[in-house]
């Protein structure tokens, strides 16, 4: 990126950025798992609430967990993060409280925000552990916030933020880049000169969920905020290993796809993909799991057993990239995005390392917009600029920020 592009993608991440607010806590905000084995079914129960699943038909879905006793990688996971990130603020001389909520499990955000309440705590910032837009990546969790301050009588008393989407944050590429060139470093010692195939995976979503990703007022690359970013987030991290990538193909693939199968989801299947390289000549496999924050169990079963499993009976050699988990670039990217919206003298600029501009810090009320089964209108949402309100959509031909 020239200079010139890098100004251009700086005003429009500066015209996507709230003001500045004096935060009095930050909760790490994540999707949660359970425990132990009795808490398997009550967890899947919540992840599925209101769709009538019976607990016969949950206990199909639950053989991830119980074979890992139970125990879902990414609450311990979360800990880390939250453990590396408040050590990393402290040594920034930032002592905003930092605190942690789930959406499907203890400590649950409703609770998480009584004990805010209850520690006078009014204005409120949500750090996700997803990098991307979208509804269950971005604005679900806008929305299990709006619903627990207005279930709580809290509306009117709290202020709750989030951070923008942070796909293309470098501290958060910088891992991926890393972990691929070793990856592909170790292809190469088992399979020479033969042809390799690089896969960025990431959860599949309902085709209707990733159109109506971002802004109705934004256009994206095959209409989809979610697939857009993905793929630049992928085109960077290929453009920064150069010869690396000699005889080197990639593409976008996608995992973890449930629901009624009449349902169309995003594809190609992961392992669909690895079942036909054969047919070209591929030799090896480097699976990196952009879409995902941490190693979890959809990383550690879809990847580590199946795709694995399946580049096996193609007879292809598979290495699998590790997630950014507390990677110190990682760790200092979110803490460059807190202190971002705090506003302290320190922050660094925001810069869009995809050259697109940063995203939004609120949202536009009508990005990653849906309507449950049952419902008349979306629910209540935090962190979200009025449908009426003008956004920065992108740049005109001179360099200037338009406006729609």
């Amino acid at each position: 990126m020239t200079p010139t592009d890098q100004q251009t993608t700086n005003a429009l991440s500066a015209a996507r950025a709230a003001e500045p607010r004096p935060f009095d806590a930050v909760i790490l905000s994540s999707f949660g798992g359970p425990e132990g084995q009795d808490d398997v079914i009550p967890f899947l129960r919540n992840v599925t609430r209101g769709r009538g699943i019976p607990d016969e038909r949950l206990e199909e879905v639950a053989t991830h967990y119980r074979a890992n006793g139970g125990v879902s990688p990414i609450n311990a996971q979360n800990r880390a993060l939250r453990d590396a990130l408040e050590a990393e603020l402290r040594r920034r001389g930032l002592n905003v409280p930092l605190l942690w909520a789930n959406r499907n499990w203890d400590p649950y955000v409703a609770d998480v925000l009584t004990e805010c309440n209850d520690r006078g705590y009014r204005d409120l910032l949500i750090l996700a552990t997803s990098a991307f837009s979208g509804y269950s990546s971005c604005r679900q969790y806008r929305e299990d916030y709006g619903m627990g301050l207005e279930e709580l009588g809290l509306a009117d008393t709290l202020h709750v933020e989030k951070v923008r989407p942070y796909f293309d944050e470098v501290g958060f590429l910088t891992p991926s880049v890393e972990g691929l060139r070793d990856a592909l470093a170790k292809l190469r010692e088992r399979t020479a000169e033969g042809p390799l195939e690089v896969l960025f995976t990431t959860h599949s979503v309902p085709d209707t969920d990733a159109h109506a990703s971002g802004s109705e007022r934004i256009e994206f690359e095959e209409n989809s905020a979610y697939v857009a970013q993905h793929l630049a987030a992928s085109r960077w991290i290929v453009a920064q290993l150069g010869d690396a990538m000699d005889n080197v193909n990639w593409q976008l693939v996608y995992q973890s796809r449930s629901g009624p199968p009449q349902i169309p989801w995003l594809e190609p299947d992961i392992c669909d993909v690895i079942e036909t390289l054969p047919e070209s000549g591929v030799r090896g496999v480097a699976v990196v799991p952009v879409g995902f924050v941490s190693d979890h169990m959809e990383v550690m079963w879809d990847l580590d057993t199946e795709a694995k499993d399946a580049a096996a009976e193609a007879g292809i050699a598979f290495e699998r990239v590790a997630t950014a988990g507390t990677h110190p670039a990682f760790v200092g990217a979110l803490a460059d995005a807190i202190e971002q919206r705090l506003g302290t003298e320190t922050a660094p600029p925001r810069v869009s390392a995809c050259g697109q501009g940063t995203w939004f810090d609120n949202c536009p009320a009508d990005c990653c917009k849906k309507i449950l089964r049952g419902q008349s209108a979306p629910r209540p949402t935090v962190a979200q600029t009025p449908l009426d309100q003008p956004i920065a959509v992108g740049m005109d031909d001179q360099g200037e920020v338009m406006y729609r």
